[in-house]
């Protein structure tokens, strides 16, 4: 994941940071809960393809 990406990309949902998950390649959105995957080096910025965070992912 580039890091300049990660600069400049939002969550879509709130408009926040977004942090980069490399256990899971994904960016990972703690305000709205969500994690939205990275797919042959491409995020996918969508809502319907984010998956949700559960309690202990969140701390």
């Amino acid at each position: 994941m580039d890091h300049r990406l990660l600069e400049i990309v939002a969550c879509p949902s709130c408009k926040g940071k977004l942090n980069y998950n490399k256990d899971n390649n994904e960016l990972v959105c703690k305000f709205d809960r969500l994690a939205y995957p990275i797919r042959d080096s491409i995020p996918v910025m969508l809502t319907t393809e984010a998956r949700e965070l559960t309690s202990e992912e969140v701390k």
